[in-house]
């Protein structure tokens, strides 16, 4: 067990004779040193209010809003986890059948006749007499009833609704991972669209660096170097830009298949060019105790437990006896010839014991193998709870970093303006030529488009960081 942390699961049980069956996994679980995150930013205002089902509305961009409300209606694998809990439900309907009786109509009718002989045989008297055919029906209702003695039919159907609870979950994780992937292509392609823009200008600035070079090389003021490290520098600049054309179009087919349309038809949709939006959305104040009941992985994994204790239970049933009752009642008739049919009544009542006596080592081998599932299943709930912590740790560092670069490259921006400011001022008296005016805009440019790179990689963080916490869903 980690020394960072321990997860101690309790088994509550019921009694079985001399032994106990282990059937589901508490909800106490004791946690080491996690009453702050390592990672989170500082100084940041944390909201306890924060609203994690519809946490990309912090955005404040309607398109985005627009966009998640047709993925949740529209999007294909959510559909499919939809059916996936509609099948889980009647399986539980099908294990919790086992717990009553079952009742069952029967009917059968036919015509038949049989052979009398008189007396003495046949080769002696050869006289045989034939009686007229009869028509026979028999109806009624059978029933049976397996007594569920040490509960391993009961704990059967526990095991289905464990199942059925996880893929309710495996639905919410579905839906929690949409969402993130909706809103982090979207964030993406705006920053994309507006970088594509910043590179335009940029190529725009270099072709009139290069202009003036070739102009002042015909009068003997640069050299043909001088020319041909600019027409390097401008071809370098033009060959980014198909580059992140593309990314900005495989992002629109992606979010079109997200949004369960042709990964074409959101082209003319998302083509204008928007900035990335103005506010965030608050970082919520949750411990990572409260992973646990957020997240849908780890609720998953939780149920996992539960259905593997039960069937561990139930598999354990298997080595004591079975009791089962029987029933049945009906009627049958004969009618013979033009006669009336003679009718009578019939009702059986039984039971059965069984008992495991010898079977090779096959129950005691499936008990086995059921409880190495249930370690299984323990132990990918602890490796789960680990990969969430990393999940909000990493992402915390992410935001914080880009946080941080942020606030560096907004005091370049500012430098750049102002050189950029003073440049102009010194081309209109005179003082700098008109190569230092274009290199102090191209400059400006980049510092513009590392600014915008980092503000994606805020928005994208912030995604992160509502996905790592489960945000998406209710509990």
């Amino acid at each position: 067990m980690n020394n960072r942390f321990q997860i101690q699961i309790m088994i509550l049980s019921i009694a079985v004779l001399s032994g106990c069956t282990p059937t589901r996994v508490s909800d106490e679980v004791k946690l080491v040193d996690v009453n702050n995150w390592h990672h989170a930013p500082v100084n940041q205002a944390s909201e306890m209010n924060t609203d994690l089902k519809a946490w990309w509305k912090g955005f404040q961009d309607p398109l985005l809003n627009d966009l998640i409300a047709q993925a949740l209606k529209n999007n294909h694998d959510l559909k499919i986890a939809k059916a996936r809990v509609r099948e889980a439900r009647t399986l539980v309907t099908i294990a919790e059948s086992a717990l009553y009786p079952s009742i069952d109509l029967f009917s059968s009718g036919g015509r038949g006749k049989k052979i009398d002989q008189i007396m003495g045989t046949p080769s002696k008297q050869g006289i045989e007499l034939k009686t007229p055919t009869a028509d026979i029906i028999s109806g009624g209702l059978t029933a049976r009833w397996e007594i569920d003695l040490f509960g391993g039919r009961h704990l059967e159907a526990e095991a289905a609704i464990a199942q059925a609870a996880g893929t309710e979950e495996s639905l919410r994780a579905v839906q929690v991972g949409l969402l993130a992937q909706v809103a982090t292509n979207y964030l993406e392609l705006r920053g994309l669209q507006k970088r594509i823009d910043i590179q335009q200008k940029t190529i725009e600035v270099q072709k009139e660096k290069l202009r003036a070079l070739q102009l002042f090389e015909k009068n003997g003021l640069v050299t043909e170097a001088d020319v041909a490290n600019q027409e390097t520098l401008l071809k370098s600049t033009e060959s980014t830009l198909p580059v992140l054309t593309s990314s900005a179009k495989t992002l629109t087919h992606r979010i079109g298949v997200l949004l369960g349309e042709s990964p074409a038809n959101l082209e003319t949709r998302l083509s204008k060019t928007e900035s990335l939006p103005m506010t965030l959305p608050s970082i919520p104040k949750l411990l990572p105790a409260d992973l646990l009941s957020q997240r849908p992985d780890l609720r998953l994994a939780k149920t996992e437990v539960t259905a593997a204790a039960a069937n561990l239970g139930a598999a354990k049933a298997d080595l004591f006896p079975k009791l089962v009752l029987s029933a049945s009642g009906g009627f049958g008739a004969l009618a013979v010839g033009g006669f009336s049919s003679l009718a009578e009544s019939v009702y059986t009542l039984g039971s059965g014991l069984t008992m495991p006596i010898f079977n090779a080592g096959r129950i005691q081998a499936h008990i086995t193998a059921v409880d190495s599932r249930l370690e299984q299943s323990a132990l990918n709930y602890e490796k789960t709870f680990l990969l969430a912590l990393e999940e909000v740790e990493n992402a915390f560092v992410t935001h914080t970093a880009s946080k941080e670069r942020e606030k560096q490259l907004s005091e370049a921006k500012q430098a750049a303006e102002n050189a950029y400011q003073s440049t102009e001022a010194l081309y209109q008296r005179g003082i700098k030529d008109y190569l230092s005016l274009l290199d102090a805009r191209r400059n400006k440019l980049t510092i513009d488009d590392e600014n915008l790179k980092v503000k994606t990689a805020i928005n994208v963080s912030m995604v992160s960081l509502y996905r790592a916490f489960g945000g998406g869903w209710n509990i």
